[in-house]
């Protein structure tokens, strides 16, 4: 146990002395919060013009997660820059040196990004919300509301999740580059596409950005997956395991 403690304390030494690490996790806070209140904003002036069909599928809390999809992106960034910056900089060498055991070198790293991601994630989730339904006025919500609270508790963990799928998917590629590179497109242009295509749309439901989403939805009418908000949450914790478990693979087996 006083190794773990000493590894822990040192990961978290390697994460607050590296500034692009840092500003990631407040780039997620202030994206995601400014885009929900300006789309929140913008759809209740809108709303008397929508769709029947759109209003009877409005979901006010899920309005003000607008921002969500671009300020993943920081988690995204933050999650890969936590594992590639020791190899792109050759640190990993020594720090594995300094700690042989390599599942506990990762569990910490994971363990101290993980609680960090989950900390700004909460903050993001209910920064947003209350940002999005202070303007939304006559057609807000609350957290007293039946199934608000798990939804905004659900954003906070979509958001940390995110960060350690890509801690993940970074361990297995060793490079920050080239998980970026496979990362961005994945999330913002094959999910997208995969879900909105009527051919591809039940495959891409399960996929993790997709399935983890449905925890932070209120209004599930319309909705054709074959799964609700926590079914939705497991898929994503199961390909957050799947990336994880190929990351120590690799880790554990391949040379520094």
């Amino acid at each position: 146990m006083a190794v773990v403690g000493q590894v822990l304390r040192s990961e978290w030494t390697k994460i607050k002395s590296v500034r692009s690490t840092v500003w990631t996790l407040g780039v997620a806070v202030v994206v995601t919060v400014a885009l929900s209140l300006l789309i929140s904003a913008l759809t209740n002036r809108n709303f008397e013009n929508m769709p029947v069909r759109d209003k009877i599928r409005f979901d006010p809390t899920f309005t003000s997660f607008a921002g969500m999809g671009l300020g993943q992106l920081a988690l995204i960034v933050f999650g890969v820059l936590v594992v590639s910056n020791e190899y792109s900089t050759g640190m990993i060498r020594p720090s594995l040196a300094a700690v042989p055991q390599r599942g506990i070198f990762l569990f910490c790293k994971i363990v101290i990004a993980g609680l960090l991601a989950l900390v700004i994630g909460m903050i993001t989730s209910f920064a947003a919300f209350f940002a999005g339904q202070a303007v939304l006025g006559a057609h807000s919500t609350s957290l007293g509301e039946t199934g608000v609270l798990r939804a905004v508790i659900g954003g906070g963990l979509y958001m940390t999740l995110i960060a350690v799928f890509s801690m993940g998917v970074a361990t297995m590629l060793r490079s920050p580059m080239l998980a970026l590179g496979i990362l961005m497109p994945f999330f913002f242009l094959i999910s997208a596409i995969l879900g909105n295509v009527s051919a591809t749309r039940k495959v891409g439901q399960y996929l993790p950005d997709q399935a983890g989403q449905k925890v932070m939805r209120v209004v599930t009418t319309g909705s054709d997956a074959p799964y609700g908000p926590w079914g939705g949450f497991t898929i994503m914790v199961l390909w957050v395991v799947a990336a994880l478990a190929g990351g120590y693979a690799v880790l554990r087996t391949r040379d520094a």
